[in-house]
């Protein structure tokens, strides 16, 4: 059976790996809708290859571009933020939303408005707008896969078992490439250092926030939304090999793990196939050649990040929104080497001390806090 697909982000590595996978099937899929922010050649390159109905960029400044690479082929081309949602709600069977940043929030609630089943792999939708993002996810009956490999590992082990029988839910984290280094060298980490990591081949946010452990603070929170066993059923151990994924223990003392190679062609193939199972060509797991496993916890003095998140779900209300904001300015601050990788962390802490917002009950006031927080975040940064 032929089913649609809409992949929100179609450029990124998420994106890539999708359409890696949908190679593989051609005849088991029709593509309805493709978007990028601006990457107008690549989009038409694709869109072309996979006969989509419509390529969306979200810059619409791109879409003059993007129209002429189309000429001719009868691909539908848009442009801006509306064209984005547009595009998520064509009511494809499975829409793969893969837009970083804020920008992602309003097209995952224009696809779950739609009531099909959205692989989420945006971090921003569930951390700053979780509960109103699961209050949509049942109002419209949509089903909501977890394609991070940490959630959709946790997502595998609970199958079939009752979240009330869970003790505990372990993400793991592998580290990033400092897990080693001291305070002192972690001050003097240069942009190429950070994004050097050693299991995962991600973009350059995602990235960095694997250096700073915000990317597991992030799916900390997005486990807390998506798993309801409560905070303190939810812990974080450092596994540098990066072949278990997550773990879950329940009350009979029985702990499920998910293993797989660092390649995000498996859990994403986990959701486009579920309830079912499809071949990819991921390298299998060798474990005698890797031989050992190793768990470490977490350094919240060298890393705070982990601490901060945390907070910030004990918080709630705006406090999260406030932490992935100023994350995103602070990360794009140590990217254009205006601040020090240290003052990531400081910068995320020193904005989340200032008085908070009201907590948001709309996707618009999730912006608004949003927006007031970069902004005040902007503010604190420092040269390096």
């Amino acid at each position: 059976m032929t089913r649609t697909l809409t992949i929100l982000g179609a450029t990124g590595s998420i994106g890539a790996s999708t359409l890696d996978l949908i190679r593989q099937s051609r005849d088991q899929w029709r593509v309805k809708a493709l978007t990028a922010n601006c990457q107008s050649a690549e989009l038409a390159r694709l869109a072309i290859e996979f006969g989509a109905e419509l390529a969306v960029v979200g810059d619409e400044s791109c879409l003059p571009e993007l129209r002429e690479a189309l000429s001719g082929t009868g691909i539908a081309a848009a442009g801006g933020a509306q064209a984005l949602c547009d595009a998520a709600a064509t009511g494809a069977d499975v829409t793969v939303a893969a837009i970083v940043g804020c920008a992602g929030l309003a097209p995952v609630m224009a696809a779950v408005e739609q009531g099909g089943t959205l692989a989420l792999a945006n971090k921003e939708a569930l951390v700053s707008a979780g509960d109103i993002l699961m209050d949509a996810v049942q109002r419209h009956g949509a089903t909501l896969l977890p394609t991070d490999s940490e959630h959709n590992a946790i997502f595998q082990c609970l199958q079939g078992n009752a979240i009330e029988d869970v003790r505990w839910i372990t993400l793991t984290a592998s580290g990033g490439p400092f897990r080693e280094w001291s305070h002192e060298q972690l001050s003097k980490a240069t942009r190429e250092q950070a994004l050097k990591h050693p299991n995962w081949d991600m973009g350059a946010k995602i990235t960095v926030d694997s250096a700073t452990m915000f990317n597991k603070g992030l799916e900390l929170i997005e486990a807390w939304h998506l798993f309801p066993v409560g905070l303190d059923r939810l812990r974080i151990v450092v596994h540098p090999q990066s072949v278990i994924h997550s773990m879950v223990e329940y009350r009979d003392g029985s702990t499920l793990a998910q293993l797989g190679p660092s390649d995000m062609r498996v859990p994403i193939a986990s959701c486009l196939a579920w309830p079912q199972r499809m071949d990819t060509a991921c390298k299998p797991l060798d474990l005698a050649t890797i031989g050992t496993l190793s768990f470490f916890a977490p350094d919240e003095e060298r890393f705070p990040a982990t601490k901060l998140a945390r907070e910030a779900a004990e918080a709630g209300g705006a406090a999260p929104a406030v932490l992935n904001a100023a994350n995103e300015v602070a990360v794009a601050a140590f990217l254009a080497g205006q601040i020090t990788f240290t003052q990531i962390s400081a910068i995320v802490a020193r904005t989340l001390d200032c008085a908070l917002p009201p907590a948001p009950t709309s996707l618009a006031e999730v912006l608004a806090v949003d927006g007031e927080a970069r902004q005040r975040a902007r503010m604190m940064l420092e040269p390096a």
